[in-house]
């Protein structure tokens, strides 16, 4: 079919079902994970919004008869503000476009500005794992982005900071291995002996997400452990599996990528686990993945080119106040 002014009414209209469907087709593996808790921002709320730790004490205590009833202790954590930010792209569908019979073009640029606007989410959400060791990074827009937590640290450290207590807390597992059964067995230690209130008080948190790349020889590992009907390294069938049921295993294929989302091999080991339920970690929205269209009235044709003009926005910020919600390692053996 032959695209023409008369038929701009319906190529606008088709514009935002071709755009869902690019949009429908980006695989939103980090926002749909579990890591980060997605909060939407009402418009005319300013664009920046604070998140915060608070800790009430773990144990009641006992009660003597006709005393008073202590009073619970509450300790405020660490803060962390995030501030909006748009991300967008415009796109032109030429006159030559639209009358030489290359309709197909067409449809395809409009699907693929469809799908620019989540990646770009995805990658940033991405980037926090990939970015965990250091405190920032230069963006592919040459934007500094800051990854630290509300204690002024990087997300995966050694020696993360409480406000109520002079005990720390290590989340990045000590000589970062790459998965096997053992370094699993090291994390799942780790966060036992980890999990700490403000008041350094051990506190259970309930992990239940294994996070990993998309390197074939960690998934394929991975699998193994979760799904076999046997342990993996017993040498008896019908041996149960202990693991099986344990965690939901997440693939965040843009984990393994630098800054500008080109593939980076130095991360492509990094693994670790999360807990969905007590997340530290937000994905502030105020404007989902939007496709701007050329109106029926024209308003959006240029005047000298006679093109048609689309563009996608989408506006955000992530922020982690704190780092009690996820392990990690690098999968490197560097200590």
């Amino acid at each position: 079919m032959e695209l023409s002014i008369a038929t701009l009414g319906d190529m606008t209209k088709n514009a935002q079902i071709l755009f869902f469907k690019g949009l429908d087709a980006v695989v939103m593996a980090a926002r749909n994970s579990g890591i980060f808790r997605v909060d939407n921002i009402p418009d005319h709320q300013g664009n920046t919004k604070e998140y915060s730790e608070i800790d009430l004490e773990e144990y009641a205590k006992k009660k003597k008869e006709g005393d008073q009833t202590v009073r619970a202790k509450v300790q405020q954590g660490y803060s962390k503000v995030g501030t909006l930010y748009r991300v967008a792209l415009d796109i032109g569908v030429t006159y030559e476009m639209r009358h030489y019979n290359k309709y197909q073009e067409v449809v395809s640029r409009l699907t693929n500005l469809g799908s620019v606007a989540g990646k770009r989410m995805e990658l940033d959400l991405s980037h926090r794992i990939s970015f965990a060791t250091v405190v920032s990074y230069v963006d592919m827009d040459g934007e500094t982005v800051n990854t630290t937590c509300g204690d002024a640290l990087q997300w995966a450290y050694t020696l993360h900071l409480l406000r109520g207590s002079a005990s720390t807390f290590r989340n990045r597992l000590a000589n970062n291995p790459v998965f096997s059964k053992g370094a699993l067995e090291g994390m799942e230690q780790m966060i036992i002996e980890n999990s700490l209130n403000q008041f350094g008080e051990k506190i259970t948190i309930p992990y239940d997400i294994l996070w990993s790349t998309d390197d074939p020889n960690t998934v394929n590992t991975i699998k193994e452990h979760l799904k076999s009907t046997a342990s993996p390294d017993a040498l008896n069938n019908g041996v149960i599996n202990v693991n099986a049921g344990k965690y939901r295993h997440v693939i965040l294929p843009r984990v393994a990528t630098d800054a500008t989302g080109a593939v980076d091999s130095t991360k492509a080991k990094y693994w670790g686990l999360a807990s969905s339920l007590n997340s530290q970690a937000f994905l502030a929205v105020n404007e989902e993945p939007n496709l701007k269209t050329t109106s029926d009235n024209g308003a959006n044709i240029d005047f000298s080119t006679g093109d048609w003009n689309y563009g996608v926005s989408s506006g955000y910020f992530i922020v982690t106040p704190g780092a009690r919600s996820l392990a990690f390692s690098s999968g490197d053996a560097v200590a």
